[in-house]
């Protein structure tokens, strides 16, 4: 894996010459954030070696080059997923990607459901802490120059960027409400059942990514702040039967609200 990754990056590094201060992971139908900054580039996934490709409806699968508030930046516009059929190795290989060409910081962020009681469709939370039900994407051999074979995830979203993220929800008048986020393999939604499970653990939101690339970046020693829209109450909390066409529908209600929240961000973080 440590091998395919390297030939990527040199497979990409062919295309573009670019060095990002910030990498973004946009989730589903969070992708238009994408459209709406000073572009450079943008490289399709399926034109770098050995890159695993998107085949979910709402991801496009290809990183965007460009500027925020004149901050270097590359956005992953469309992620991969490990219940498309790839190894969680395979799943995160955008992350290492990204921190191959020399970011410094991440924002991840998700559609979820949400679990407790105040979160309700529109909301966006800051992900404080995750419960992964995935396999670890650190099982197997490790290379000692990408990270440390026993990582410290004891502070995996990063308490200085929170801190950030919440004086740029200040500034830009959002409610930002703050939790556990539980990832599941999906591609199913939850039962009833297991989303009570998943309360009873400490859960607030669900979704089913994030949260092994979080473990995969802070392997690699970067900084993560993870951010989830509340698409929906999870199974069993409301009326409506679960929907991946409703959640892109709701997450594209929101772009204008998370991209705000994200120009500041990225212009306090790229200040220290």
């Amino acid at each position: 894996m440590w091998k395919r990754i390297e030939r990527a990056y040199a497979s990409l590094r062919n295309r573009v010459d670019f060095k990002p201060q910030i990498g973004l992971v946009l989730g589903s139908g969070l992708g238009d954030i994408a459209e709406n900054i000073e572009s450079v580039y943008s490289v399709p996934f399926e034109n770098i070696q050995g890159m695993p490709t998107s085949t979910v409806d709402g991801h496009s699968g290809r990183f965007v080059f460009g500027y925020i508030n004149r901050v270097p930046v590359v956005i992953m516009q469309g992620r991969v997923h490990y219940y498309e059929g790839y190894t969680p190795q395979e799943a995160v290989m955008p992350i290492r990607l990204m921190i191959r060409m020399g970011v410094k910081a991440l924002v991840l962020t998700n559609a979820a459901g949400g679990i407790r009681e105040d979160l309700n469709t529109g909301d966006i939370m800051m992900i404080s802490d995750h419960i992964s039900l995935v396999p670890n994407p650190l099982i197997g051999r490790n290379d000692p120059s990408y990270g440390d074979r026993f990582p410290d995830m004891s502070e995996a979203y990063d308490p200085t960027l929170r801190e950030m993220a919440r004086v740029a929800a200040e500034k830009v008048g959002l409610d930002l409400k703050e939790g556990v986020y539980i990832q599941f393999t999906g591609p199913s939604f939850e039962t009833p059942a297991e989303i009570r499970m998943a309360r009873a653990m400490g859960a607030d939101a669900v979704g089913m990514s994030t949260a092994i690339e979080t473990i995969a970046a802070v392997h690699m020693g970067i900084k993560v702040l993870g951010l989830s829209f509340i698409s929906n109450k999870a199974a069993g909390l409301g009326n409506e039967k679960l929907s991946h066409l409703d959640v892109q529908a709701e997450s594209r209600a929101v772009v204008g609200k998370m991209s705000s929240l994200i120009r500041e961000f990225v212009e306090l973080a790229s200040n220290k």
